[in-house]
Order: structure tokens, then C-alpha cells, then sequence
């Protein structure tokens, strides 16, 4: 009779314990992009996701992050130390020399474009030091680029 008693009481917490929403109420969540949490902040279940969106809340698209490439560089001559260019890299890995837009492509963890016959190779990883270079196929010259 206890075993039966206990046996009872398991199934009745176990029961309790794995009830869902109403599905009524999880429509409206997932149309409105909210969460039980993001809703107790101020998220409206009767909105869409993109008007909830617009408000900071559902699922709206993370802000871009900053590409590890963005910032200014300056390509210098190895052995005059001459400028050879300046380099700027937006958030979007949009890429220009001397102030003219140039395409660029990501290559094995490195942003690389060309000008010319100087191709150009900007290193990723903020861990790696001094191994940003450019190459002249022309006139077989190289040379560092350093971020500013």
C-alpha cells in the first residue's frame, strides 16, 4: 500500500511538472519573435517580429561586429621605407588604397586584394604580428604592412 502510495504521488508530480503552454500563447510567441523572458522585459506578443525588432527584442539580426581587418594600414617599401600605400578596411571588409575602392577576397584566414601587380595580404588574427605584406610582381619588390 505505501509502494502504491509513493508510485502515485512520482506519476502525479511527473505529470505536473512536464506541462506546456497554452498553444494559443506559443502561436503568439512565436509570431511576435518574443520569449516568456524577453516578454517580462517589454517584448509585445501581439506585434510582429519585425516590429518587436525595431524595439530591441525577438530575433532580430546581431549588430555586425567589427572585422578584425577594419582600421588604417600603411604599406611601406622594405628597404627605403618609402610609403607605398595607405589602406583603410571598414567594419564590412570593404577595402580602400589610396582612397580608390578595390575588391577584396578573405584567403585562408587572410584579407587579400591587388592593385596593379602589387597584391596585397592583410594577416586576420590580431595574434599575428608582422606578417601582413605586399608583393610587386613587376618589379619583385615587398614589403611590410603595419596597422596604424
Amino acid at each position: 500500500m505505501k509502494n502504491q502510495l509513493i508510485l502515485a504521488a512520482a506519476l502525479l508530480l511527473a505529470s505536473t511538472a512536464a506541462q506546456a503552454i497554452d498553444p494559443a500563447y506559443a502561436k503568439k510567441l512565436e509570431r511576435s519573435g518574443c520569449t516568456q523572458a524577453s516578454e517580462l522585459q517589454g517584448c509585445d506578443i501581439n506585434k510582429t517580429k519585425a516590429e518587436n525588432a525595431k524595439a530591441g527584442f525577438g530575433t532580430a539580426a546581431p549588430a555586425a561586429a567589427a572585422s578584425t581587418y577594419a582600421g588604417t594600414w600603411v604599406a611601406k617599401n622594405a628597404q627605403t621605407k618609402q610609403l607605398v600605400a595607405t589602406i583603410r578596411i571598414d567594419k564590412n571588409n570593404k577595402v580602400t588604397v589610396n582612397g580608390k575602392p578595390v575588391a577584396a577576397k578573405l584567403s585562408d584566414g587572410a584579407l587579400v586584394f591587388k592593385v596593379g601587380f602589387i597584391t596585397y595580404t592583410i594577416q586576420g588574427d590580431p595574434r599575428i604580428q608582422n606578417e601582413s605584406s605586399w608583393y610587386d610582381s613587376d618589379a619583385q619588390n615587398k614589403g611590410p604592412i603595419r596597422r596604424q
